[in-house]
Order: structure tokens, then C-alpha cells, then sequence
């Protein structure tokens, strides 16, 4: 059995596991749900993983480092793609993350200025900014439901800093978060399905990046004003009709999915 690990060059769990920096714990779940399930057994029954065994776990290995979920690792990986098209795919993403990477520096480098001058966006720009959905009333009475929350002292904390332009950046992303909704919605996708929770857990991190720490309850409870609060639903049904529910759907699912 020796000669024949050297001869096909099969390595074990733990070596594997050293070499490409992942856990044998994961390894024995990706066997288990059959995204890379080795071939090669020893006598004894271990698992033992050729070259391309080790090939496919490189690229496993980056798609997750990029993000993508379990299930959509294994659908790329089903396409009939050359390395070099799965190589070019992971390259992309990686360009395309690290422009997100450059335009959160640049939102760090106009938070430090901001701090720095002691710059705060008044009333008049943030009407100018958000229109109908900023209300001085409706302000003062979130801080009379929530003014005693953790969240509510941090989300303070952090927007007094902000500029205008990070005003506009959050701006900005939170319409593309809505867009991205309403594009999924508008061609059939199901809410709690793979690429909308995506979309549910990327406006969740919005929150945490520029207001407060928001877990995925506290985002699925968040999501049960988009229905039950006629203001909340409104500015989403003015996008689109049916968004709100869409979006709470979406919201609650991947919450579902988080707890698992």
C-alpha cells in the first residue's frame, strides 16, 4: 500500500488539511455532503485525496474565501469548466472585491476627516439627501422606541461622525440593495432563495457597517416592519409593488438560514 500512495501521490486527511489550511472536521463535511468526497480509501478505511482531489479543494477553497455559499460552490463546480475558466472566475471576483476593499478605505479616509474637523450633516442635507424618508417626527419617535437600546447608542455614536459624502455613500448602497430586491422579484426568483438571501445578509451587514451591531434576529425583527408598519412598506411599495414583502421574506429566510 506505501508504493501505491507514492506512486498516485494520495495524501491523508491531516495532511491535506495542513497543506491547504482547512480543518479535517471540514473535510470530513464536505465528504459527507459530497462536494469532495476522495475516492481513495487505505486499508484501514481513512480517506486518502489525489491530485485531483487536492485540485477541486483549491478551488472549493477559494470560492469560499470569496464568499459563495456551500450549495453555490457546488454548482460551479458541476459546470464543465476548465481550470483556466475557473481560474479566470475566481480572478474576477477577487478584482471586484478588492474594489469594494478600495471604496471602504476611501469611506475610512472620509470618516478620519470628518472626525478630524468634527464635520456634522445637518437636518436641511439629510432632506436634501433622503427626500420623503427623512421626517424629523419620525426620528424623534424611533429614539422614544429605541433611545434605550445598545443599538440605538451605538447607531448615535457612529452617525454623528458621519459626513456627507458617507451620507451619500449610505444612501447610494441602500438603493442598489433595493434594486438588486426588486431584480430578483421581478424575475421570479424565490425570496429565500440562494441569491436573495445573499441580498438579505448583504443589507444586514449594512447595518453593522454603518449603524449598529445587528445579529440576524434582530434583522428578521426589523424585517416585520417592512409589513406591519404602513411608513416602512410604503417607501418599499413605492419602488415596486410587492417589495416589501419580498424583502421581508428574503430577510427572514436567511435569518433561518443563520441559525442553522
Amino acid at each position: 500500500m506505501i508504493e501505491t500512495e507514492q506512486e498516485t501521490q494520495v495524501l491523508t486527511v491531516g495532511q491535506v488539511a495542513a497543506e491547504l489550511g482547512v480543518t479535517v472536521r471540514t473535510l470530513h463535511h464536505y465528504d459527507e455532503i459530497g462536494l469532495l468526497v476522495p475516492v481513495e480509501r487505505s486499508y484501514a478505511g481513512y480517506r486518502l485525496y489525489t491530485e485531483a482531489d487536492l485540485e477541486r479543494l483549491q478551488h472549493i477553497v477559494v470560492y469560499r474565501r470569496l464568499g459563495f455559499a456551500l450549495d453555490e460552490v457546488a454548482t460551479l463546480l458541476q459546470q464543465p469548466d476548465d481550470v483556466v475558466t475557473h481560474l479566470r472566475r475566481q480572478r474576477d471576483s477577487v478584482m471586484a472585491r478588492m474594489d469594494q476593499l478600495g471604496e471602504l478605505v476611501a469611506s475610512i479616509d472620509t470618516a478620519l476627516e470628518a472626525q478630524m474637523t468634527g464635520y456634522q450633516i445637518t437636518k436641511d442635507e439629510q432632506r436634501e439627501l433622503f427626500g420623503d424618508a427623512f421626517d424629523d417626527d419620525y426620528a424623534a419617535e424611533a429614539e422614544q422606541r429605541w433611545g434605550e437600546t445598545d443599538a440605538w447608542a451605538q447607531s448615535q455614536q457612529r452617525t454623528q461622525r458621519y459626513s456627507k459624502e458617507q451620507w451619500q455613500q449610505i444612501k447610494a448602497e441602500t438603493d442598489m440593495l433595493s434594486s438588486r430586491f426588486i431584480d430578483l422579484m421581478q424575475t421570479g426568483t424565490a425570496p429565500e432563495g440562494t441569491q436573495a438571501m445573499r441580498v438579505a445578509e448583504d443589507h444586514r451587514q449594512h447595518i453593522c457597517r454603518w449603524f449598529y451591531d445587528c445579529s440576524p434576529q434582530m434583522h428578521a425583527g426589523i424585517a416585520e416592519l417592512y409589513v406591519t408598519d404602513d411608513r416602512f412598506a410604503k417607501s418599499f411599495e413605492d419602488q415596486a409593488a410587492g417589495l416589501a414583502r419580498y424583502a421581508h421574506d428574503a430577510v427572514v429566510a436567511n435569518a433561518a438560514r443563520l441559525e442553522d
